[in-house]
């Protein structure tokens, strides 16, 4: 049975911006993510990325920019050893009515149909409670970590103290996940 890891991209793999990360220049890996993405891949576990990118309908960058931007991160985690297998991204501003904007389920659901994959044995790493939200709706285990908005998210939900596994980043999750 194929493991698959879901991540949130900018905070989680990438430092975020509160300007958007609007062209591959502004992407810039966290430490140890790429690093991580690898581990986890060399112990059996595929991953894809699950991101909001609502600069699209900002027009603040275009899909042709995007790609370029994910073909960075791809090759980055290439040169580490490791593979992304896909990549799901909402274009849509936050006020439109779409479902596929975390923390609605829609790209998650997405991502189920075309891997076939029960979502209830699926961890889903995120920085932010969409992110938490969005894991939670369909029954995939959420993990957060404290980059990007991570701390920020940790202060204003104390209760996931008790009730989230939490990291300090994406590396110190990979090792959970290789050694559970």
């Amino acid at each position: 049975m194929t493991h698959y890891v879901l991540l949130d991209r900018d905070g989680v793999i990438n430092h975020d911006s509160e300007n958007f990360i609007k062209s591959p220049d502004e992407w810039h890996a966290i430490d140890g993510s790429l690093e991580a993405i690898a581990l986890l891949n060399q112990h059996g576990f595929r991953t894809v990325v699950i991101s909001n990118q609502s600069g699209l309908a900002r027009g603040l960058f275009d899909e042709a920019t995007l790609h370029c931007i994910h073909e960075k991160m791809c090759s980055s985690v290439n040169e580490k050893g490791g593979h992304i297998d896909a990549i799901y991204f909402c274009p849509h501003h936050a006020t439109d009515l779409c479902d596929c904007r975390k923390p609605k389920a829609g790209l998650l659901k997405q991502f189920a149909a075309d891997k076939q994959v029960a979502l209830d044995n699926t961890y889903f790493i995120g920085d932010s409670l969409r992110d938490i939200k969005a894991a939670q709706s369909v029954g995939a285990t959420p993990i957060l970590v404290k980059t990007g908005n991570g701390k920020t998210t940790l202060h204003n939900n104390p209760q996931f103290l008790t009730s989230l596994l939490i990291f300090e980043n994406l590396y110190d999750a990979a090792n959970y996940l290789i050694t559970r």
